[in-house]
């Protein structure tokens, strides 16, 4: 389903000539083409799951916050605002991130559910996290709550 939107986002920027977005477009269907021929290759016949793409997009988000960090430090605001250009047609294909408070309430969801007693248990929790909150949650964020609750 996101892979359609994704094909079809290029399209419609194609046609309205908007560089910018076809870039980026472009940029994150070679990604997910990674992906898929690594997933292939790994016996995934179907490819990239969405919750997988969602994970390749908020990656992509970060990885683009650090570059617009380290490109202002180095006085190349036009390199940063590109970047900042970039990051905002990803975010369009994310849905909505949890906030501060959702996140910390889920991660008391998913202790209880699983019985987690101990920092021991922290991968458990993290992977249920992932498969139940993927492309919405900064798992940075999450893992930080999970040691301050369980640690």
């Amino acid at each position: 389903m996101l892979r359609t939107r994704l094909n079809d986002e290029l399209k419609l920027a194609i046609k309205d000539k908007d560089e910018y977005r076809k870039a980026t477009l472009r940029l994150i269907l070679a990604a997910l083409k990674d992906r898929d021929i690594a997933a292939k290759t790994k016996g995934q016949s179907e490819g990239t799951s969405d919750d997988e793409i969602l994970e390749m997009l908020q990656t992509m988000v970060k990885q683009r916050a650090e570059s617009i960090e380290l490109y202002r430090k180095g006085g190349r605001m036009d390199l940063a605002q590109r970047e900042s250009q970039e990051t905002d047609v990803i975010r369009g294909f994310l849905p909505e991130p949890l906030s501060q408070k959702e996140t910390e309430s889920a991660v008391k969801q998913v202790i209880a559910d699983i019985g987690a007693s101990g920092l021991k248990d922290m991968g458990q929790i993290m992977t249920t996290l992932r498969e139940q909150y993927a492309g919405r949650m900064d798992f940075k964020q999450a893992s930080d709550t999970v040691k301050a609750h369980l640690g």
